[in-house]
């Protein structure tokens, strides 16, 4: 049954800093809304439970894209269409505006956001495996101040993150370390465009002297939150890329996923896939 707009309330403060006093005044009472591309879908499926929102849409110091010589920092507010626009993003970090052209829609990518699609804190979501492969980080504000921790550290179960209730995700930061490494991205789904992943998974290598030197491998759908598949990247890392490299790897990747049936495919077909994706982007190393 469809939700009735009047049993909810929408208050919209004008500035970050009234926004934060709002939160900080009753903690864990309004929800904060920015693009609003799933808490519209919850609301028109009548299973929005919480009946006071705060939008936060409007913050221009929610929405930017800064550089400096070694950062990138992106604002929460920061819909994909802008990540898909940025020249730097484009250049640097090409698995995330990869991954922004995947998300729903061009009327979603107009309207979602970068901090809305980490703290929606699905496990298929499509952002987080580029995040993890780029070991960004995430800055949380509040009226305490600001804190910084590594995005791995973000999702502590299945829709369950980090922040504190008069919080928000204020930006995330990419390191500009990645000139030279191999990056590889996939998204597997029943369409090609505004389906759901099934398995998704991004990696990025550094090779030397014909081995792997630094690995990172990450994936969407394989467990209750994104992750870092961090007994994957070991069966590679100072390793040739061999046909037995691949085979550890892949043997890796299939003991650590622990995706579920579901509506959209079987644990069985994720697990397989999975192990398919890391041979490919290890076949692209070589």
């Amino acid at each position: 049954m469809r939700s009735n707009p009047a049993h909810y309330e929408m208050v919209a403060p004008a500035t970050l800093d009234d926004v934060l006093a709002l939160l900080a005044h009753a903690p864990g009472v309004h929800t904060p809304m920015a693009g609003g591309t799933e808490l519209m879908v919850a609301l028109g499926a009548g299973r929005l439970a919480t009946r006071r929102l705060v939008s936060i849409n409007h913050l221009r110091e929610l929405r930017f894209i800064s550089t400096d010589d070694g950062l990138v920092t992106i604002g929460s507010g920061t819909t994909f269409s802008d990540v898909r626009r940025s020249a730097v993003i484009a250049a640097e970090f090409g698995l995330l505006a990869e991954a922004a052209s995947w998300t729903g829609s061009v009327a979603n990518q107009n309207r979602g956001t970068l901090g809305g699609n980490i703290v929606n804190a699905s496990p298929a979501a499509d952002s987080p495996p580029a995040l993890l492969a780029y070991d960004a980080e995430v800055r949380l504000v509040s009226v305490r101040g600001m804190r910084t921790l590594p995005y791995r550290e973000f999702h502590l179960g299945y829709k369950k993150t980090a922040l504190e209730p008069d919080e928000l995700v204020h930006s995330i930061v990419l390191p500009r370390v990645y000139a030279g490494w191999v990056g590889y991205i996939r998204k597997v789904g029943t369409r090609n465009a505004q389906a759901i992943s099934k398995v998704a998974l991004a990696g990025l290598a550094r090779m030397e002297g014909g081995r792997v030197r630094d690995v990172r491998i990450a994936a969407a759908s394989l467990r209750e939150i994104p992750v870092r598949c961090l007994a994957t990247e070991a069966a590679v890392i100072g390793r040739e890329i061999t046909a037995e490299t691949i085979q550890a790897a892949r043997v890796a990747m299939m003991r650590e996923a622990r995706p579920i049936d579901d509506i959209r495919s079987s644990a069985k077909y994720r697990a397989a896939v999975a192990g398919n994706l890391v041979e490919e982007f290890l076949r692209r190393l070589l």
